[in-house]
């Protein structure tokens, strides 16, 4: 039975000999690049084509007429350290692209000659070299992702990407291209710092800011500018989530809202248990290097000793704080707090979200896990606020949230809260004070 893939999705791979094959409607190369955690190859060994047609694994062999190959793939003959193999599929034709085509169709199938997997590219525009689909180790155990991400500059553009070493000058790589329901010129914002990543993050990273731009637009909030701050729970039941990955992953996740949202694209974070830490903003190049800095329960680092932030729940310390900066400012803020639970200061939480909603911030609480919220559960019928300034969700599992889902849920009630502010003076009356 085929599965059909869309578009940033994956699925597993249980047969280790595979055949990819790209059908396009013009005549195309088909090439693979091999590459390690960096997203690069190791050498030019690891670049698949025509001219090189073996390589780490992988062979190309001929098509049928009209056909720009078959890529072989031996997962047990991979180097370990090999993360990826990327398919890509790039146009013959000068200035032929695949948005004047009919989309194009990548195949996989397993030694045995089933079709296991389809992927559909649809919605290219002025791409002319893609990255079809993406082969990669995870856990132990190798999966397949859809990508459709490409370029405007060819495939000498994407070896260069790929760290293949060219004897004449490469072109400069252009951005990967998006769905052509949101327009990368007009809503999907790009921000100092994107160019620094691998194809494979930006790839990730354009896709995230593509759901968040269509929420955006969705709720009549496509062009709106915002200060995003972001607030993780530091308390010692928070352990197996900060062990395990997942609040990096959070991290990871949050700033491409930033990117849509804040004017440099910066996210402003904080850590708190019984205190709080002010931490240095994330920028969308370094969130690992942040990430692997900042995200601990215990220790110094980074100048800060984390004995002092505590290990047990008090929010209104960092609430206080977050308040008061916005007091400061006249541009919209909206906080992102992920916390698994507490909140049993419920008449002073409530009493400061009574004073916040006269300011031009949004509180949008987060619960990780299954647990007790409190006074979470009854934001929305909170009396004695200017405006219903905060909203509340809990998800057992975020990691298992689709982006799509996760930031539907994470921006859905701000544009609201913005129309509100506006309407009561909030927004504007600051504006024209500040």
């Amino acid at each position: 039975m085929t599965t059909q893939l869309d578009k940033g999705r994956n699925g597993p791979l249980t047969a280790t000999e595979l055949s990819i094959s790209v059908a396009v409607a013009a005549a195309a190369d088909l090439v693979a690049f091999a590459v390690t955690d960096e997203g690069t190859v190791r050498s030019n060994a690891d670049f698949v084509c025509s001219g090189r047609p073996s390589g780490p694994g992988i062979r190309l062999r001929p098509g049928a007429a009209g056909s720009p190959g078959v890529l072989e793939i031996r997962l047990g003959a991979v180097s370990r350290d090999i993360a990826q193999i990327r398919v890509v599929v790039a146009l013959d034709a000068p200035g032929t692209v695949f948005g004047r085509l009919p989309a194009p169709v990548a195949t996989v199938t397993d030694g045995a000659g089933n079709r296991i997997y389809e992927y559909r590219m649809e919605h290219l525009g002025r791409e002319n070299t893609v990255v079809a689909v993406e082969i990669y180790r995870r856990a132990g155990s190798w999966k397949i992702r859809a990508v459709g991400q490409g370029y405007a500059n060819g495939l000498a553009g994407s070896a260069a990407d790929h760290g293949v070493v060219a004897h004449e000058e490469p072109a400069t790589v252009s951005r990967p291209s998006g769905p052509a329901d949101v327009s990368p010129s007009t809503t999907v914002r790009t921000v100092r710092g994107e160019a620094k990543l691998s194809l494979e993050k930006r790839a990730k990273l354009d896709l995230r800011k593509h759901e968040i731009a269509k929420v955006l637009l969705g709720k009549g909030a496509g062009g709106v500018r915002a200060r995003v701050v972001l607030v993780i729970d530091k308390t010692g039941s928070m352990r197996r989530l900060y062990t395990g990955g997942t609040v990096q992953r959070v991290v990871e996740r949050v700033v491409p809202v930033a990117i849509q949202l804040a004017d440099d694209g910066r996210l402003e974070p904080y850590l708190y248990a019984a205190d709080y830490a002010r931490l240095p903003e994330i920028t969308v190049d370094r969130v690992d290097e942040w990430s692997a800095e900042y995200l601990h329960l215990r220790g110094r680092h980074g100048g800060i000793d984390y004995a002092e932030i505590g290990g047990s729940n008090n929010e209104v310390p960092v609430m206080r704080e977050i308040i008061a900066s916005a007091n400061r400012r006249s541009e919209p803020t909206l906080v992102l707090f992920f916390t698994d639970g507490g909140f049993r200061e419920k008449a002073k939480i409530t009493a400061l979200l009574r004073e916040a909603s006269a300011l031009p911030a949004f509180w949008q609480f987060i619960g990780l896990g299954h647990a007790d919220y409190g006074l979470l559960h009854d934001l929305d019928t909170m009396t004695g606020r200017r405006v219903d300034n905060a909203g509340f969700f809990s998800v057992d599992d975020i990691d298992t949230l689709t982006d799509a889902d996760l930031y539907h849920r994470l921006l859905q009630e701000f544009p609201d809260w913005l129309r509100a502010a506006h309407s009561a003076g909030i927004l504007r009356q600051r504006a024209t004070t500040a």
